[in-house]
């Protein structure tokens, strides 16, 4: 009998142990070593050999290192769920004894701030990093070689145990993100922060909220208290709405960051801006403002960009947002504007560009703004796989980086294929086939992989109600897009799948609503 959901809580637990120690689906040709994704820069493990976590095993840190500690109490959360079972998080001393997991920035290899190396021996295990983020993600690895049933919060067999071998890792690019849109179908915190758990699971590093849509605003400022009020107040259908307050957006850029994930929030101008336009009508050409809008088309809205108090507004949403949102970045939109001349949105883009910069953050904006004159260091999101790229290899020539999102691969709103219910086709549909076999540094014309920043994975939210529909769309495809942006050039597919595969128990086990592409050979 399979493992599913509708089995006995024991029958589900001997499938995960399984799982665990057997974890590649069986199928025909060679089998991956092993079932990490992203898959490791280098990775040699020995199946004859393990490190078993005992009642004795302790987590052992740095002295006077408090990351590490943290961490280290994360990984003793993840090993135990009780008071028994979960081991003590102590200092390191002289003499570290046997049966102890290490978490140490001594001696690490020159991997970056972001590299590791996660060592095993029947002895013990070390995690060598030379700064915080690597030790995290060195200790997401190991998480991913213990049981499946470690993610489980009630309770799972003991001992656990690794296989004894060496990795060593580093990402391939700094930015390796993805993208919520809560404007069209709110998200509240909680949910957000579920998705920002899985995605640091997969070692990616930048959450991308898109805050504002013709649908609705989702970000207190303090300062124009209507935006969320009245522009909050309802989503796509019709249906009531939602924001974040200050505090709780600031409780969510805190979450995010112990995760080493950095929030990027978005604030789309000039276009995409109905639920502003109908909270305050002198943004407003006219001063008259529209009603509030629920339906999915593009394009129709506009600031007043001949207007000064267009300016102090956008000056003020800046202002209030960088208080809460500590990361460097902000993301201006700058698409699909259609009721501008070209004149007035170079205009616009070249002005709100400064008012960002005074307030000390870096410019982020799709890939219409490489049309416009853009500061050095402006990223550009390029997300029209046939739109731009003449101009974006210009921008990139005159200091700007790319952020690769083509829509008809890293799109997870795309549906799968056509009996999809959720999603959307306009840029085709995208298998989880289609979402991994494609590579940043071939995408544009012109612009080599020096000029990359990295890759994000966008989820629009026009059909989108629910976590469980955001996490449908996004699950098994983001994985993917977290492997294209870390591991090594030259991934095989035929292979991936097969890692994939062996995820299904541990996504069963966390409770994530993942579509089971037919074209992946599941671990049931």
């Amino acid at each position: 009998m399979p493992c599913t959901r509708s089995a006995s809580p024991a029958l589900v637990l001997a499938c995960l142990m399984l799982a665990a120690f057997w974890p590649m689906p069986r199928t025909a040709g060679a089998q991956p070593a092993h079932a990490i994704i992203p898959a490791p820069v280098r990775a040699e493990l020995d199946a004859g050999a393990r490190f078993e976590i005992t009642p004795e095993t302790t987590v052992r840190y740095e002295p006077g290192n408090a990351e590490a500690a943290r961490i280290g109490v994360f990984l003793a959360g993840l090993i135990g769920n009780t008071a028994e079972t979960t081991p003590a998080v102590l200092p390191a001393e002289a003499e570290i004894p046997a049966g102890s997991i290490v978490l140490t920035t001594q001696g690490a290899a020159a991997l970056g701030d972001e590299g590791y190396t996660l060592t095993i021996t029947p002895e013990r295990v070390t995690v060598q990093a030379a700064a915080p983020a690597g030790l995290f993600y060195g200790v997401q690895t190991l998480r991913q070689l213990l049981p499946p049933a470690l993610e489980y919060t009630a309770a799972f067999p003991q001992p656990l145990w690794v296989p004894a071998g060496r990795i060593e890792d580093r990402p391939r690019f700094a930015w390796r993100g993805a993208m919520l849109d809560v404007a069209r179908h709110f998200l509240g915190p909680d949910d957000v922060k579920r998705y920002i758990d899985l995605m640091a699971l997969y070692k990616l590093n930048r959450l991308h909220l898109h805050l504002s849509d013709d649908q609705g605003w989702r970000i207190e400022i303090p300062s124009w208290p209507n935006l969320t009020t009245y522009g909050g107040s309802t989503e796509v259908g019709g249906h009531p709405g939602g924001y974040y307050t200050q505090a709780a957006f600031a409780d969510l850029v805190r979450y995010a960051r112990e995760r080493y994930i950095t929030v990027v929030p978005e604030i789309d101008v000039p276009g995409h801006i109905n639920a502003a336009l109908a909270a305050y009508p002198e943004l407003n050409c006219d001063d008259a403002a529209p009603p509030l809008y629920t339906g999915t088309e593009v394009g129709f809205s506009s600031l007043c960009v001949e207007k000064e108090i267009t300016y102090r507004f956008f000056d003020d949403v800046v202002r209030d947002l960088v208080a809460v949102a500590e990361g460097p970045y902000f993301h201006i939109g700058g698409d699909e504007v259609e009721t501008l001349s070209a004149e007035q949105y170079a205009r616009f883009i070249e002005r709100v560009q400064g008012i960002v910069a005074a307030h000390g953050k870096q410019v982020v904006g799709w890939d219409e703004v490489a049309e416009t004159d853009l500061r050095p260091g402006t990223l550009v999101q390029h997300w029209r796989p046939d739109g731009s790229q003449e101009a974006i290899a210009e921008a990139v020539a005159h200091g700007a980086r790319v952020i690769v999102s083509p829509a008809n691969r890293a799109y997870l709103d795309m549906k799968y294929d056509s009996t999809t219910v959720l999603g959307l086709q306009w840029a085709g549909l995208v298998s989880v086939h289609d979402a991994y076999t494609w590579d940043p540094a071939d995408e544009i014309d012109g612009v080599g992989e020096d000029a990359i920043i990295g890759v994000e994975a966008p989820l629009w939210s026009e059909t989108l109600g629910t976590r469980a529909d955001f996490e449908f769309m996004a699950f098994p495809r983001l994985p993917g897009i977290a492997e294209i942006g870390w591991s090594p050039p030259g991934r095989d597919w035929s292979e991936y799948r097969v890692r994939l595969g062996a995820h299904a128990p541990r996504w069963v086990a966390l409770g994530v609503n993942f579509y089971r592409a037919p074209s992946v050979p599941w671990v049931e």
